[in-house]
């Protein structure tokens, strides 16, 4: 009887000692997670603020040509989201300046800023979709 009573305090301690290292990991492992980049959605009037009152920052159409001719955002650079990984390079060269991106509805955005970010970028910000903004565009 002492046997079997040993053996499983033995083995729940064993569990409990798993169970504690698996946390501890998992802890461990949302740290690093903490200092990987990944994109922040914020709102309209968080990227007019920026926009507003930042110098060090560019802001991205990801739409199509046809898209953006009908209405845009002024300043804003096009770079439809399909080609976005083979012109990053040359034509967003500073992988720390702040980068607003938008699309038609907010799905585009958010592919689009993910993906400048697993091209490295670290300040990237989606705030959706430009019938979403309430401030002016520019209008042929």
């Amino acid at each position: 009887m002492k046997y079997k009573k040993l053996k499983t305090i033995i083995i729940l301690a064993v569990v409990g000692t798993l169970c504690i290292s698996g946390c501890q990991t998992s802890i461990s492992g949302s740290e690093n997670q903490e200092t990987e980049n990944v994109y922040m959605k914020i709102t309209a009037e968080e990227a007019k603020e920026i926009i507003d009152n930042s110098d060090n920052f560019v802001l991205i159409d990801v739409r199509e040509a046809d898209e953006y001719a009908s209405e845009h955002i002024e300043n804003a650079l096009l770079i439809p989201y399909g080609a976005l990984e083979e012109r990053a390079e040359t034509e967003l060269p500073d992988k720390e300046q702040t980068i607003l991106v938008y699309c038609r509805s907010g799905r585009r955005s958010a592919i689009a800023a993910q993906t400048l970010i697993s091209l490295g970028y670290t300040d990237v910000k989606d705030f959706g979709g430009i019938i979403d903004w309430p401030y002016d565009k520019v209008v042929p």
